[in-house]
């Protein structure tokens, strides 16, 4: 009996092991995806500033095609997405690194195992 016991642990502590891993390995996937979201995020905001002066300076040499507040329309759409985005990816960071997270990730533990106990009755 003791043995059988004995087994239940080694068992039950390589599943936890294994657990705490999975865990661990899933935390760094994410924290890699958000570096990876605000690489892009410089990469494509930088495009779209250098991108907007030159497409700027094209549409005044040709008068804006006719019409002037088409400059205008690009700067709020550079703008707006710069904000828009940014917002976006402040949240991700948040998610990801913040504190927000860890309480989030411990309530989801409880519930699950909360779950798992009232369904295995």
């Amino acid at each position: 009996m003791k043995q059988n016991q004995d087994f239940k642990d080694r068992k039950e502590m390589k599943n936890s092991v294994l657990s705490k891993y999975e865990r661990a390995k899933i935390k760094v996937a994410s924290i890699r995806g958000f570096y990876y979201h605000a690489i892009v995020f410089i990469i494509i905001n930088l495009m779209l500033f250098i991108l907007r002066h030159k497409f700027t300076f094209i549409l005044i040499n040709k008068n804006a095609l006719g019409n002037p507040e088409f400059l205008e329309w690009i700067d709020w759409n550079v703008f707006g997405t710069t904000i828009v985005w940014g917002v976006i990816l402040a949240i991700h960071g948040i998610r990801v690194l913040g504190e927000f997270s860890l309480h989030v990730r411990i309530w989801e533990e409880r519930q699950i195992k909360k779950y798992m106990n009232s369904n295995s009755n």
